[in-house]
């Protein structure tokens, strides 16, 4: 810990008491009548005392303010070391004042911060417990029942297991996708990165889920007709896995006889923007604020009678950031949502 000497503290105190004795000897010479009395003299006087008391109240003020400053300085350093490590001790008021309003300005973001988080926490535990706790109780329902008897109906054994695969499945496809988000969080998924045709990915998606667009009577289609290729730069795969999730979504929660439209524009000179455009039921201000979060549903019942995981969205989320893109969210209440994200074109 370095000191960073002022001197204007000392200085202007020595000059204020001088002139104190200065006045003094003045009026005790006009009131006593020192004949013997030599200006001179009493400059020289002054000026000795100018120094000396400078020196005084520098090394008073080292020793009395400079320490203390630096035991503060020590007993808060515990919570941010590194920082006050580069930071000199002042004697000036001002400077102090202004560093510790900001040491405490920081603290409390600081505070704030892991509280967000904390709250974040409670809540995330909450809601994976959730999603895991209704398809354990779900197999462990059938299993139950298939061991009090059940077992010996084989139409109903059938039934049941069945029932109880596709829980271990939704179970599976939780925890493969909080593997996954885990992985892009901490950078361990390595993208592999390569030039496609971005329209072809599309079509591709498309007559993935066709059929669960025909169950809803939702019309998948591009919102104009696109002559050529258009070709971008990223991983296909995990690409893939957005453009599934959004229009999945879209399809989920279009209106019946309604359509999920995709559409590729330009976006700055060497970028394309891909939308996802469904006609249903809209997404709220405050909910669009917290659509990417793991496990948030904006509509809690109806999603969960969607399926799913509740990670679709903080996926694409973070597999758009991994790629250093941007993904966005516009939507009205009763008229629908757009779901953009940019990719790198060639």
């Amino acid at each position: 810990m370095k000191y960073r000497k002022t001197y204007k503290f000392a200085f202007y105190s020595s000059i204020a008491l001088s002139f104190f004795v200065f006045l003094i000897l003045i009026i005790s010479n006009y009131l006593f009548k020192n004949e013997n009395f030599s200006y001179w003299y009493l400059l020289f006087f002054v000026l000795i005392f100018i120094i000396f008391s400078f020196l005084l109240i520098q090394y008073r003020v080292e020793k009395f303010i400079y320490k203390r400053i630096q035991k503060i300085y020590k007993d808060v350093s515990i919570l941010d070391i590194e920082n006050l490590a580069k930071n000199s001790i002042t004697s000036n008021m001002e400077t102090l004042s202004k560093n510790v309003q900001l040491f405490a300005e920081n603290k409390r973001l600081e505070i704030e911060i892991l509280t967000e988080r904390e709250n974040y926490r409670k809540e995330f535990l909450g809601n994976i417990s959730h999603e895991l706790k209704t398809p354990l109780f779900t197999v462990q329902g059938y299993i139950l029942t298939l061991l009090e008897g059940a077992i010996n109906d084989k139409e109903i054994r059938l039934k049941y297991l069945e029932r109880a695969n596709n829980g271990v499945e939704r179970l599976n496809h939780i925890v493969k996708d909080l593997d996954l988000i885990s992985k892009l969080e901490t950078g361990d998924l390595n993208l592999k990165i390569t030039h496609f045709d971005i329209l072809d990915l599309v079509r591709e998606v498309f007559e993935l889920l066709d059929m669960k667009a025909k169950k809803r009577t939702i019309n998948l289609l591009f919102d104009k007709v696109y002559e050529g290729k258009i070709f971008v730069k990223a991983d296909r795969d995990r690409i893939e896995q957005v453009l599934l999730n959004l229009i999945s979504n879209a399809i989920n929660y279009s209106k019946n006889k309604g359509f999920t439209k995709l559409s590729i524009q330009a976006y700055q000179k060497d970028k394309v923007i891909v939308q996802v455009i469904d006609n249903g039921v809209g997404i709220t201000k405050e909910n669009q604020l917290r659509i990417f979060e793991r496990f948030y549903r904006a509509d809690k019942s109806r999603s969960r009678n969607q399926g799913g995981s509740g990670l679709g969205l903080s996926i694409v989320k973070h597999i758009i950031e991994a790629h250093n893109e941007d993904v966005f969210v516009e939507s009205e209440i009763g008229k629908g949502s757009i779901f953009s994200f940019t990719l790198q074109q060639l």
